[in-house]
Order: C-alpha cells, then structure tokens, then sequence
C-alpha cells in the first residue's frame, strides 16, 4: 500500500500554550487535525469557563483560516473546583472534559489535586452529566520510583475511584505501561486510553543509553522496551478503547537544555508520519483510522469528521525541519530516530 485515505484525525490530548509560543505552534495541529482536547495547564490554570472561553478565542485567532480546526476546551480541576460551575461550563458548550492533575506530577501541576476526597462532588456531577474526567495517571509520591508511578497510580487511586463512582468516564491519558494498557482493555465502557506518538518509538534507553536526551524527557517518563512492545499492540490492534492524544508539548530549547529540564516532547508537525510509519511496520495500516479518527470521537460521543486526508509512502525519506522558530528562541521537533516515507498528501 502507498496510498491510504481516512478520515481527518483528531488530537485528544494537547499542550497548545500560550502567547507566542501558541502562535508559533498552533498549525502545526491546525494543518492536519480537525480537533483537539486543549490541556488546561497554563499559569495560571484554565480553571473556570470564562478561562475556558477566553483560551479558547486566544486559540482561534492564531489558527490560519485556510485550516478548519475546532480546540475542544477543557477545566483544570483543583480542590476548590465548584460542581455547578462545571455543569454550566458543560451546558454552555463551553467545555468537553475536565483534567485530573496529581499535585506535582509533570509540568505546572503545582494547582493540582492532593486529597481526592476533596473533589469527589465534582467527580459525581460529571459522572451524571457523562463528562469525562482525563487523567494524568501517575503518583507523585517522592518514595515510588518514577518507573513505577502509572503502575502504582492505577493500583491505589485510578481503579478505587473507579469502584467508588463506576459511572464516571474516564480517559487515562499517555498511557506508557503494559499495567495501563491490560487494565484499561479489561476496564470496560467508561474507560479509555491515549497513547502518544512519541511512546510508540522511544524507551528508557533513548534517555539515558550512551548520555542523557533532554529532547526525550517527558512525563510520564518512557519505560521499558516491553511496555513500548504493549503499546504498539494496543494502538494497531484496532481495539476501540485506545486512540490517539499526541501529548505534543512545546518547550523551548532554553527550558530543555538546563541543569533541570521540562518535560515534554514536541510531535505535531510529524505525527501522522510517525504513526503511518509504526501501523505500516506491523501490517496495521488498516487500523490507522479509527486509532487516529473513530476511536476518540466514540468515547467523546462526538461525530467523526466529514473530511478526509490522505497519506501517500515517498520513495524518499520525507525530511522535517529540525525545529520550529519562535520569537522566544527555537523549539525542537521529535526525531523518532528512524527514515519516515509516510506523508500527507498536500
């Protein structure tokens, strides 16, 4: 196969920033995804639906009007979070998800949940209202090793939660473990998972084999070749509770390339080669539209999108810039560490 046609992919999780970066980032999803589910986690967060809207049109006025691109908004939740403000937030059409960040698990989670309890009203309002609640999936307890921080997660918060309010629809996003992917696939209805782009091609070695990788550094962090293995079964099995959420997150060079680096991994502007390249490697190619453009709109209970791309294999490798200017400095793009042929078709 060199051809292949599907229906215009979504993007269910991600980082869009703000300001300049969000300008200079922003077509780069625009360009290829008809929607996204935006992370709320700004300083200062998205906490509110007026945030909500206010992101959302900072959003827009920086999507070139040759693309048709609509970012689904989502709430930041804190421990102050009000359940009448997400319900008029959902009523208002103003906001598809909310974002379950552990205090202190990755990037400006700082705002983020300590004590479940605490939002436990919020989680049972969404759970009536069929809102999904996405999941950063890891604990951030200095004593668990940061290999074993989805595992434990899953263990002693994700699946109690689970018990205590099975109506609520969950999304543990990233997924980077064998454990999230056999309990998510064991889970039923009203769970799912994101895997990421980046997660299909690299594992603990890529960080840290032969020197450290700032540009690989993300959080969750990469683990090991088995659950990389786990991964790519999931994503090209055609199973419906995994699809795609890029994590595609923007920092620029500055930030990565310091005695204590972001993280995050940039992966727009060459994802759809990156994932052409993994389905075509396991014969998979005909799962590729509903990883990328049914499976997520399924669980969101949206619509698939009308329009169609099309990818085409190159007898050459397709060459990507190796970063993305901005007024700030430059932003590394991912190197998947491999020749990619897949491109879409302009």
């Amino acid at each position: 196969m060199t051809r292949l046609t599907i229906r215009r992919p979504d993007d269910w999780h991600l980082h869009l920033r703000d300001g300049a970066l969000l300008g200079a980032v922003i077509n780069d999803s625009a360009r290829h995804f008809g929607r996204a589910i935006i992370m709320p986690n700004l300083v200062p967060p998205v906490i509110t639906g007026d945030d909500a809207v206010a992101y959302r049109d900072r959003i827009l006025d920086c999507v070139d009007p040759n693309y048709d691109f609509t970012p689904l908004m989502t709430l930041y939740l804190t421990e102050t979070t009000k359940a009448d403000d997400v319900t008029s937030a959902v009523k208002a059409g103003i906001i598809y998800a909310v974002k379950l960040y552990p205090a202190g698990a990755t990037t400006n989670s700082a705002s983020g949940v300590r004590d479940l309890d605490k939002v436990l009203p919020v989680l049972e309002t969404m759970a009536d209202l069929g809102l999904p609640l996405c999941v950063h999936g890891e604990v951030a307890d200095p004593q668990v090793d940061i290999f074993d921080r989805e595992a434990v997660f899953i263990q002693t918060v994700l699946d109690p939660l689970r018990r205590r309010i099975p109506k609520l629809r969950i999304v543990l996003e990233h997924v980077t473990t064998s454990d999230g992917v056999d309990y998510v696939r064991t889970g039923g209805a009203n769970i799912a998972a994101t895997i990421t782009t980046h997660h299909l091609f690299i594992n603990r070695n890529h960080i840290l084999a032969g020197g450290i990788r700032p540009h690989y550094y993300c959080l969750p962090v990469a683990k090991r070749e088995s659950h990389r293995r786990a991964l790519i079964a999931a994503a090209t099995s055609g199973d419906s509770s995994f699809f795609l959420g890029t994590d595609s997150a923007p920092h620029l060079d500055s930030a990565k390339l310091t005695s204590c680096g972001c993280a995050g991994i940039y992966t727009s502007p060459n994802t759809l080669s990156c994932l052409a390249h993994v389905f075509d490697v396991e014969d998979a190619l005909h799962h590729l539209e509903g990883f990328t453009s049914v499976h997520g709109p399924k669980f969101y209970c949206l619509p698939v999108n009308k329009a169609q791309i099309t990818l085409v294999k190159k007898i050459e490798p397709v060459i990507y810039p190796q970063s993305r200017n901005t007024d700030e400095g430059p932003v590394t793009i991912f190197d998947c560490g491999t020749p990619l042929y897949w491109a879409v078709e302009v």
